[in-house]
């Protein structure tokens, strides 16, 4: 029974201690920047992020445009295209927060492009 709980212990500890090791934002003053990579057809789009503490399991630390071979560090897709402001172009650099309710009415041609498989749903902060 010892043993038992020793293990139960070690197990909620470990998982404590993994859990701290992920950073994520912490605040909304906690600023989040990215580029506008690439603006591939039917809201296929590519971002990296530039500035800014993020939980690393939700962008890829390296990701290679098949089409171009051109590769980006920290990239993601997005996965609510229709919130992105329509002014925002290739190149482009902005401050973002992670969207907790992207809109669910988006209208998007089937085409495909290429992109990060990891996506976030932004929200532009101007």
């Amino acid at each position: 029974m010892k043993k038992l709980i020793l293990l139960f212990t070690i197990t909620i500890a470990t998982t404590a201690i993994s859990c701290h090791n992920k950073v994520m934002p912490v605040s909304k003053s906690d600023k989040l920047k990215a580029r506008f990579e690439v603006a591939g057809l039917c809201s296929n789009y590519t971002f990296s992020l530039i500035e800014g503490n993020i939980d690393t399991a939700l962008i890829e630390g390296s990701w290679t445009n098949p089409q171009t071979n051109k590769t980006y560090k920290n990239a993601f897709g997005i996965s609510n295209p229709c919130d992105l402001p329509k002014d925002l172009k290739e190149g482009d650099e902005f401050y973002f927060e992670l969207e907790k309710k992207p809109s669910e009415q988006c209208v998007a041609c089937m085409a495909y492009y290429p992109t990060p498989v990891k996506k976030l749903a932004l929200k532009v902060i101007k």
